[in-house]
């Protein structure tokens, strides 16, 4: 497994990485970190990044579970409790469909993921600033 580290020191530096890593994601990504730790902002970045939509278009889908832009499907898993709720999401579709899904709080349900993913892990260091790892499994 492939793993390389960036830290950021604002929500714009998280934004940016976002951008940056846009390019070179694909399929499923876990965006993973505790409540406040930017996974959001991150997501904002990539799907900019991505050219599905506007930063400012962008937002948790916590209430709605998953938000559509062009190809890039943003799920918020956070406020299901048991699988069988994930099931009825129809997230294997979306799997199969293709294009970019990022995943916020999927780590809680690791049987109904694919082996093959990205996983970004974003840490609180301070304020504002996080540390943020990437990582490839094939």
């Amino acid at each position: 497994m492939e793993s390389r580290k960036f830290a950021t020191n604002s929500e714009e530096e998280t934004i940016a990485l976002g951008r940056q890593l846009a390019p070179e994601l694909s399929g499923v990504v876990l965006l993973i970190g505790d409540l406040g730790a930017g996974k959001t902002t991150l997501a904002k970045g990539i799907v900019e990044g991505s050219g599905a939509a506007e930063v400012e278009a962008v937002s948790s889908p916590t209430y709605t579970l998953i938000h559509e832009y062009g190809n890039v499907h943003h799920v918020d898993l956070y406020r299901l409790d048991e699988e069988r709720e994930v099931a009825r999401l129809g997230l294997e579709e979306l799997f199969d469909r293709g294009g970019l899904i990022l995943l916020e709080w999927a780590e809680r349900f690791p049987r109904l993921l694919p082996v093959n993913r990205t996983e970004i892990r974003l840490r609180r260091t301070g304020d504002d600033s996080r540390e943020i790892t990437v990582s490839v499994t094939r």
